[in-house]
């Protein structure tokens, strides 16, 4: 009984896994110089989402490719944030600075789409937010700008609409 138990418990853990979708947004090789010579990395920005406006990030770095972009995806899982979506787009104007990148989204009218380029698409993508205008400012980093975005989207209260 308790095999099963078990085996029920890795199927629920395996679950919402499956339910997010991940996106890798930057992926580098980075190095660290050491006495005897240069060290090798490799750093990973993910964003995962599920298009219901669940969307978190996560930054790690690994000996491998493969093993920094899972490391990331479970960094990415651990830190989700909810965002609210009114009248399928956001539900204010916000304005967000992030280290030197700036991001102002506004929501948008159905049917326009999604007018964002890069890191912002991304996340607003995962989110499944279908309606809004973003401009990135002042930086061309795409881990701020992504971070840039995560602390707007954090910021968004749906019961300012009213």
């Amino acid at each position: 009984m308790s095999m099963s138990k078990q085996g029920n418990r890795n199927s629920k853990r395996q679950q919402p896994k499956d339910e997010y979708d991940q996106y890798t947004v930057d992926l580098a090789r980075v190095t660290r110089v050491m006495a005897g010579g240069k060290r090798m990395r490799f750093r990973a920005c993910v964003v995962v989402g599920n298009k219901k406006g669940v969307v978190g990030v996560g930054l790690a770095k690994g000996q491998d490719v493969t093993g920094a972009v899972q490391k990331a995806g479970l960094k990415a899982r651990k830190h989700l944030i909810r965002v609210p979506i009114v009248n399928e787009s956001i539900p204010h104007p916000v304005f967000m600075k992030f280290a030197s990148a700036k991001v102002l989204l506004k929501p948008a009218q159905k049917g326009r789409g999604l007018i964002a380029g890069g890191a912002v698409r991304v996340v607003l993508e995962a989110a499944g937010v279908p309606n809004v205008v973003s401009k990135m400012m002042g930086s061309r980093n795409k881990i701020n700008n992504v971070y840039a975005v995560i602390e707007a989207l954090k910021t968004l209260r749906a019961e300012r609409i009213k």
